[in-house]
């Protein structure tokens, strides 16, 4: 069964896709179908303004866009587009991640980029508020995430018994 596509996810560098792939995972999870891209906000201006002004037309119902370093990417596409934009700092080896955190959660007043940390929790938690941004009209995925969120309770009270567990043995 083919998903519809409603996430667009983009990428500064092919490199970029071993540390932003939990964004697929978690977009994967709750069955929201999503396209994947590469262009640079330096690079290709001109296909960064084209996919960012038409995604809105073609179904998409949120962008995210992860870059390393100038990380310029998220703000770039944000000034093109009414869809809400998340940014995934991509870690880099100058930095640790420190310099793409703040190019893309420093955007000026207007133009809104929602951003996570980096790190794979980062790519993880963009594709998880992708979700949650498009279960606000969906309420098939607004189940889905009630569902996940009760997992989670369960798994951390899993967690913590056998944690209690332990801690009550004998050393």
């Amino acid at each position: 069964m083919e998903k519809n596509v409603r996430v667009g996810i983009l990428m500064g560098s092919d490199s970029d896709w071993e540390k932003i792939n939990g964004v697929a995972k978690a977009l994967d999870e709750f069955n929201v179908g999503y396209e994947i891209h590469v262009m640079s906000a330096h690079r290709t201006p001109d296909k960064v303004l084209e996919y960012a002004s038409t995604a809105k037309s073609r179904g998409l119902g949120v962008i995210i866009a992860a870059a390393g370093g100038a990380a310029h990417l998220a703000g770039v596409v944000a000034s093109h587009t009414t869809l809400p934009v998340i940014g995934v700092p991509v870690k880099t080896d100058m930095m640790g991640g420190l310099d793409s955190l703040l190019s893309t959660v420093q955007m000026p007043g207007d133009v809104p980029v929602a951003t996570v940390g980096t790190g794979s929790g980062g790519a993880r938690n963009a594709g998880i508020l992708a979700v949650q941004i498009l279960a606000t009209g969906d309420p098939t995925l607004a189940e889905a995430l009630v569902a996940f969120k009760e997992k989670l309770v369960a798994k951390i009270a899993a967690k913590d018994a056998a944690f209690q567990e332990k801690l009550s043995q004998p050393s």
